[in-house]
């Protein structure tokens, strides 16, 4: 793409929210615009993010992108983190080094509340697990070597019960990876359509971290692969210009931007919330402040960050019970937001951390569903309908349902 051709293209910046997606764009003119839409309104679009493309351009639902139309995409999004937050991600096999079975649950033995009488261990990603018979010495000398008839065998009678995902960890794999790399290659020709790998995820030292992070890349790499195909595949529909289709990048949970293809789920935990982040310095700058503290409420979850003066980024962290190992913002996040839902156990009221989402949403959407903490502001008036878009109901066209809510509560 020329200069020319350059200076009549569309740049867009798109924040899909677990119940919101927002895009701002520069116009071909050098203006800036904005749009907001539900994330989820399976009624009329299937992808919030590629409506909101449409409708900038001013384009049908079912027009192609036009060739040269748009020059870059760059997209923030919590499709990981809410599917993490809310157990949604692929059903997923633990691939490891006979004898290690119950590492990845037993973990590092930390007791972060002492006196708890009855502990609630962190739900596990892995559904099943899978030990070979195989290990590596930490000098890389073989003590025992996977056969490869017995590995097919073992991983044919998870792919037969419908799992789909693996992440393989053997003992020193990070250093001396050809067993790993030998399973690798039989998961796929078994049919597995996720293999992540630890050599390749998280190449460092200590099988328990190491494993972690693997499990994380494999329960929510398949979701997001899903959903940047489809972004990417939309975008491209309408044809490649001189230099190509439209680029297409994601912010990484570092804060940094990569392309689409190289987007990988350990990496995509933080995606949305670390754009907050930047987003929250650089404007605190234009108004002069160094020191900030962040507090992002979204539908379904809520991030608390911190500023000062430098972006503060973790290795190691947990993240809604999980551990991982992956550079990322030093972001805090919690399964509470405007989406939670709220609800009776028959002793108390509860509050998340499911959330309604953004189909059917809460109570005021207007679609069926059912009390959330949005409702509760609707109903004591600090939402207030008027400043709301017109986007909700059937028909996507009416206000936030203040009348339905107070009859609901």
């Amino acid at each position: 793409m020329n200069a020319a051709e350059n200076a009549k293209a569309w740049q867009i910046w798109i924040d899909r929210g677990g119940t919101f997606t927002d895009l701002v764009a520069r116009r071909p003119d050098g203006k800036l615009v904005s749009h907001k839409l539900l994330s989820e309104n399976p009624d009329h679009y299937e992808d919030a993010a590629l409506k909101g493309i449409r409708d900038l351009l001013g384009l049908s639902p079912t027009d192609p992108i036009p060739p040269g139309a748009v020059e870059v995409v760059r997209m923030g999004t919590t499709v990981a983190t809410n599917a993490l937050l809310e157990r949604a991600g692929d059903r997923t096999v633990l691939i490891i080094t006979k004898g290690f079975a119950d590492a990845l649950r037993i973990g590092y033995q930390n007791r972060p509340k002492l006196f708890d009488r009855q502990i609630q261990l962190p739900e596990m990603l892995y559904e099943r697990v899978i030990e070979i018979d195989e290990r590596l010495d930490a000098h890389g000398d073989i003590l025992a070597a996977p056969d490869p008839d017995t590995v097919t065998g073992q991983l044919g009678a998870a792919f037969e019960a419908g799992i789909r995902s693996a992440a393989i960890v053997f003992m020193h794999g990070y250093r001396y990876p050809a067993h790993e790399n030998l399973v690798a290659g039989i998961a796929g020709q078994v049919g597995f359509t996720q293999v992540s790998v630890s050599n390749r995820v998280s190449p460092m030292m200590k099988l328990v971290s190491r494993g972690d992070t693997t499990v994380v890349d494999a329960y929510l790499s398949p979701i997001l692969r899903r959903y940047v195909d489809r972004v990417a595949t939309d975008l491209e529909a309408g044809g490649d210009t001189m230099e190509g289709p439209p680029r297409l990048q994601f912010m990484q949970s570092n804060g940094g931007l990569t392309d689409a293809k190289l987007f990988q789920g350990k990496d995509s935990i933080l995606s949305g919330p670390a754009g907050g982040v930047v987003g929250m310095a650089r404007t605190a700058a234009m108004g002069g402040f160094e020191k900030v503290i962040g507090f992002d409420m979204g539908g379904t979850s809520t991030d608390v960050s911190h500023y000062d003066g430098t972006f503060e980024r973790a290795f190691e962290t947990t993240i809604a019970g999980v551990r991982m190992r992956a550079p990322m913002m030093r972001i805090h996040t919690v399964a509470a937001g405007g989406g939670s839902i709220c609800r009776f156990d028959g002793q108390r009221f509860r509050v998340g951390p499911g959330s309604a989402g953004a189909d059917p949403g809460p109570a005021c959407y207007r679609r069926g569903g059912p009390l959330t903490v949005t409702d509760c502001n609707v109903l004591l008036g600090k939402v207030q309908p008027q400043h709301f878009p017109q986007v909700f109901g059937p028909g996507a066209d009416q206000p936030l349902d203040h009348l339905g809510v107070s009859t609901r509560f």
